[in-house]
């Protein structure tokens, strides 16, 4: 076999190749057999037709394409790796000569991976928000921690906001009930805003034994984006009484003997969760700066392919009608139009995203251990709430476990260009970020794991 590489543009490439018949006896020997299997002759068992009476009666024509047909994916690969070719997505292949017995040729155009020069990531600098755990903070702790352990007790008043009711719910559009929407002796929390938009509101004020409607929009299901008659019938109105902020409650709630050691530990943990926070800031800002400072040309038909994949998944939700898709970009005030801009430049920094990280992984070398696919298999399976195996076995089904492993070196990338680059807050000091990326020198954390995932998601 004979292959060439054009460069087209700096993100497609033209493979030539060149395959001289001797090379295709394999498959030619493959091609009788398949079709053999497909027919009768008499006098010969299936499958062990000779090839010259084989070809008497389908003809050469058949045999050719099969030849063709298997091969050249196989030698398309072959001249990918002789070439050194970095290519993205599916090529287009054409098949230039087809010689009997003497020459096969085809050429395959693809995009592939552009030259990409990366900034020096200690020129990276950027300022995030100051850490500062506040009394009010631990108020709201503290208050949350009470909730867990506060009682319930029924009333005969309007129900306000902060009170739980025990209520069944139905629903309509244009008459129609919604089955998913029916529920009887529900528990809820007025005010939480765990339901549908526009309960709270109607709750505020509703007695014991009192029906309210209203009107919302659904969010899920076979109506989603359609207004629904929504009737709520209140069952039980209680409130919650909290237990006294004393020593009693710290010793009831936690390991510790007093009201003064319980609230030090939620600043401890307060000040962790908050240092985590900034260090997530100091993550997105890192990337955008970095993005900002790359230059990299966007191979059209990648980023084509993200933003059907995108747009799929947005139609998706309204069962792939287009028509109450539109209605729900109407009620959100936004034109086909705009959404495809949005889609599309989102769809841009992600690839973009991808292949600045694709990268710094390739020149830093990044590799993946066994112990970090595992964890960020647990870690996704927890997500999706569902055990590590049958995970596997579902990324294994859609084709997903290169690109988990894909988005764990891209993480990893990440948190080597974090850790190098200048970061400070907004008070001029220096910004620690051990405890989002770790030092370096140990394997991947979650968060890191994370990294690239959510970078890319960002719209």
């Amino acid at each position: 076999m004979k292959s060439t590489v054009e460069q087209l543009s700096p993100t497609r490439v033209r493979i030539n190749v060149e395959v001289p018949f001797d090379e295709l006896k394999p498959s030619f020997d493959r091609a009788y057999r398949k079709l053999g299997q497909q027919v009768r002759i008499p006098g010969f068992r299936q499958g062990k037709v000779p090839a010259r009476v084989l070809e008497s009666r389908i003809g050469r024509a058949p045999v050719l394409d099969e030849v063709v047909n298997e091969t050249i994916p196989a030698k398309y690969l072959e001249a990918v790796n002789a070439g050194e070719v970095r290519a993205l997505g599916r090529p287009d292949i054409e098949v230039t000569r087809l010689e009997d017995g003497d020459l096969l040729a085809f050429t395959a155009e693809v995009d592939v991976r552009p030259e990409i020069t990366v900034p020096a990531f200690g020129e990276l600098s950027v300022t995030v928000d100051e850490v500062e755990t506040t009394e009010a903070e631990v108020d709201t702790q503290l208050d949350q921690l009470r909730a867990r352990f506060g009682t319930l007790h029924g009333v005969q008043r309007p129900a306000k906001s902060g009170d739980f009711v025990v209520i069944d719910l139905s629903a309509t559009v244009d008459g129609a009930e919604v089955e998913e929407a029916r529920t009887t002796g529900l528990s809820y929390e007025i005010g939480s805003d765990q339901l549908v938009e526009g309960i709270d509101e109607a709750l505020i004020g509703a007695t014991a034994g009192e029906t309210r409607t209203f009107t919302t929009k659904l969010v899920a299901g076979e109506f989603v984006g359609r207004d629904a008659e929504v009737e709520v019938v209140v069952d039980t109105v209680k409130e919650r009484e909290l237990p006294d902020l004393d020593d009693d409650f710290a010793q009831l709630a936690s390991e510790f003997d007093t009201l003064d050691e319980l609230r030090a530990d939620l600043r401890t943990r307060l000040g962790q969760v908050n240092r985590m926070q900034q260090g997530v800031q100091a993550r997105d800002k890192v990337l955008d700066a970095l993005l900002e400072a790359t230059e990299v040309p966007l191979p059209d038909a990648v980023v084509t392919a993200e933003v059907e994949s995108r747009k799929h998944d947005a139609v998706h939700v309204f069962e792939h009608d287009q028509e109450r898709f539109d209605t729900w970009l109407a009620d959100k005030g936004q034109t086909t139009e705009e959404f495809d801009a949005e889609l599309r430049s989102a769809a841009e920094r992600a690839v973009k995203t991808q292949l600045v990280l694709d990268a710094i992984a390739d020149a830093e070398k990044v590799q993946v251990a066994d112990a970090e696919f595992s964890e960020r298999i647990i870690y996704q399976a927890q997500r999706m709430g569902i055990s590590p195996e049958d995970y596997v076995q579902r990324a294994q089904q859609a084709g997903q476990l290169g690109a988990i492993f894909a988005e764990i070196r891209r993480g990893k990338a990440l948190a080597s260009v974090v850790r190098q680059a200048v970061v400070t807050d907004t008070a001029g000091a220096a910004v620690s970020l051990e405890e989002l990326f770790g030092t370096g020198q140990d394997t991947a954390t979650v968060s890191e794991q994370a990294s690239a995932e959510q970078a890319t998601e960002q719209k």
